[in-house]
């Protein structure tokens, strides 16, 4: 990404005036206003170039209101919060700016430290240029027809993303993420398809056949000696299925695989609907063995309910917490008591979402069970597992 433009708005024109010059040394146009309305009433629309420093304490128009408006208007400006309120304060407006679907580049409390500035949009640039995408994948809306074709055509495959034991570093498991390998646009990704197999009825036959790829594969796995655990995302309408556990059951047999190497991650918000069918379903999978994970732990309403009601078996943290905890104090402490909480309730704990080795030192003074996350590796080809994990030997040799 190229950024260009830097709106800044801040009543406080002194400090306004001296992130406009910070600006301009940093080779961008400032554009600086000391009331939010002057902005909107300037700005429309906004440069497809530009990200928006934007104060919390201002009269008139503060800056959730800006948030609030930026929203209902439907503008994706990328934004920097600053504040000299409490770190509270600011977390909750991140929280309120993603809840708003807004782009939240960094949240800085004042008086600002302008070497973190310029690390942050140094950093936010650099992330943004390394994005790539295949031809034409912000055009690309596949119909239901196409990912039905491709559901019975076998396009479907499925990367791998390692968990690791934290106390070693062991390989423990991986998370099977599918892909969509289309003949013509390459490899397209879940969130272009997985909302379109719910809304027409295919979910059950793309998870089915996810299932199948992974167990399949960890056969493959097993007859080259490597015991992974294969861990599956299924959704709410998956849990609305009263034969899904005998269906499971009957293809785990048929394949000679131990049940309890498959574990089904299910979402706080997929138990949400149906409840007393969902507990009906779930309850049943872990009777024929399967293990039960309950994932995004955190981000839905009603989780110890969730947690006393289902024989979960693992506890998955949600990587928003995870992400943040080695600089936020808030979702530290979130993740502190999620890892208790799983423990007292005899449950393994995941973090996902590791991103640095920060971030994985304070999960092991924490006693968290298993790591996933960029930092340990990407999703991969299945193919590449092994000579990942022979790597990964070899350096734990080193050390």
């Amino acid at each position: 990404m190229s950024i260009k433009t830097i709106y800044i708005i801040d009543d406080e024109k002194q400090t306004a005036d001296m992130l406009g010059e910070f600006a301009k040394l940093m080779g961008y146009q400032a554009s600086i206003y000391t009331r939010a309305t002057s902005f909107f009433e300037e700005n429309r629309p906004f440069s497809d170039s530009a990200i928006l420093i934007l104060d919390l304490n201002m009269p008139e128009m503060d800056g959730i209101e800006v948030m609030r408006q930026l929203a209902e208007t439907g503008y994706t400006l990328p934004l920097i919060l600053v504040s000299g309120y409490d770190s509270g304060v600011l977390h909750s407006a991140e929280q309120l700016a993603r809840a708003h679907s807004l782009d939240i580049i960094a949240t800085l409390s004042k008086p600002l430290q302008f070497k973190v500035l310029q690390n942050v949009l140094q950093t936010y640039i650099h992330n943004e240029s390394g994005k790539t995408t295949r031809t034409g994948s912000n055009e690309l809306q596949p119909t239901a027809s196409e990912l039905k074709d491709a559901i019975f055509n076998k396009q479907l495959i499925l990367h791998y993303q390692p968990q690791i034991d934290i106390k070693n570093g062991n390989l423990l498991g991986v998370e099977a993420l599918v892909r969509w390998q289309h003949p013509e646009h390459g490899l397209i990704y879940p969130n272009l398809f997985i909302p379109l197999a719910e809304k027409n009825d295919l979910i059950g036959d793309l998870t089915a056949q996810v299932i199948m790829l992974a167990v399949e594969q960890s056969l493959s796995w097993k007859a080259q000696d490597l015991m992974v655990q294969v861990s599956v995302n299924i959704s709410a309408e998956n849990i609305t299925s009263l034969s899904l556990p005998e269906q499971l059951s009957s293809m785990l047999k048929n394949h000679k695989l131990d049940p309890s190497m498959l574990t089904l991650e299910v979402t706080e918000s997929a138990l949400m609907g149906e409840l007393v069918t969902s507990l009906d379903i779930l309850t049943r999978l872990r009777m024929k063995g399967i293990e039960l994970s309950i994932d995004d732990f955190g981000t839905g309403y009603s989780s110890l309910s969730q947690l006393y009601r289902v024989p979960f078996t693992e506890l998955k943290i949600d990587q928003s917490f995870v992400m943040n905890m080695a600089k936020n104090n808030e979702a530290r402490g979130i993740v502190k008591t999620c890892i208790r909480l799983g423990h007292e309730l005899n449950m393994h704990v995941v973090a996902e979402g590791v991103e640095d080795k920060e971030t994985l030192t304070l999960l092991k003074e924490m006693e968290c069970d298993i790591a996933q996350g960029y930092y340990i590796a990407k999703p991969m080809p299945a193919d590449n597992l092994i000579g990942w994990k022979e790597s990964q030997n070899q350096q734990q040799d080193i050390r």
